[in-house]
């Protein structure tokens, strides 16, 4: 009898610990919502437009665990050829977003292009639950492709922000946003993590190489639209 009292003393125990454990690391990528991509396609800023920039995102959150959701890169386009522009804040849903930490980084859209926002380098986490490397990490992945303005909306058309609306290795310029929110100075296109400094460089601004050499890598944000 007394055996029996404290066997079920002892399952007891074990189910409230069961209860009271925090999730496990699969459940908490199955809940993600929001990452950084932990590697670009390898073709610079030349995503294979939108549609092939929200595939980069979804193969890497099934990869991840967390395939069950709508998966969207946070880009804008800007309008050519009759074809009007894409603000990259109507693309993502309207939140929360938390990363694969379960960490909530924006509860809406309006708190993520807020000053107030819970984007840094410790929640900027890659669909991994891996923090990126940023100003100061060999190499410096920082730079994320955006095209963006920091409300989140396209520029006009005229000046190229977002490599021929991510259609172009070579010539161009894509807006990029710093994902751990440092730069070269104290200022606010250097902490903002949507719209900080356009891409440059030998190839003409769009290459892999270009990109590399400003610290990106060719990454993006993505967000599960819901």
């Amino acid at each position: 009898m007394i055996r029996i009292e404290r066997s079920g003393t002892v399952a007891g125990f074990a189910l409230a610990a069961a209860l009271l454990a925090p999730p496990s690391a699969q459940a908490q990528l199955a809940d993600m919502t929001f990452f950084v991509t932990s590697n670009g396609p390898g073709k610079g800023a030349d995503l294979g437009g939108l549609d092939g920039a929200d595939a980069q995102c979804g193969k890497l959150a099934q990869a991840g665990g967390a395939s069950a959701k709508r998966w969207r890169a946070y880009l804008s386009t800007q309008a050519v050829d009759g074809k009007p522009a894409v603000n990259a804040r109507d693309r993502i849903g309207k939140g929360p977003w938390q990363n694969a930490k379960g960490v909530v980084v924006a509860k809406d859209v309006a708190d993520l292009h807020g000053a107030a926002n819970n984007l840094t380098k410790q929640t900027a986490l890659s669909e991994k639950g891996e923090v990126i490397n940023g100003r100061g990490d060999t190499p410096n992945r920082h730079d994320i492709l955006t095209g963006s303005q920091a409300d989140g909306s396209a520029f006009a058309a005229g000046d190229d922000k977002t490599c021929k609306n991510w259609t172009s290795s070579t010539q161009g310029a894509a807006m990029l946003g710093h994902a751990d929110r440092q730069g070269l100075r104290d200022d606010e296109p250097s902490k903002s993590w949507n719209s900080s400094h356009p891409s440059r460089g030998p190839d003409g601004g769009c290459s892999q190489a270009d990109l590399k050499s400003t610290g990106g890598d060719g990454l993006l944000y993505c967000f599960a639209a819901n």
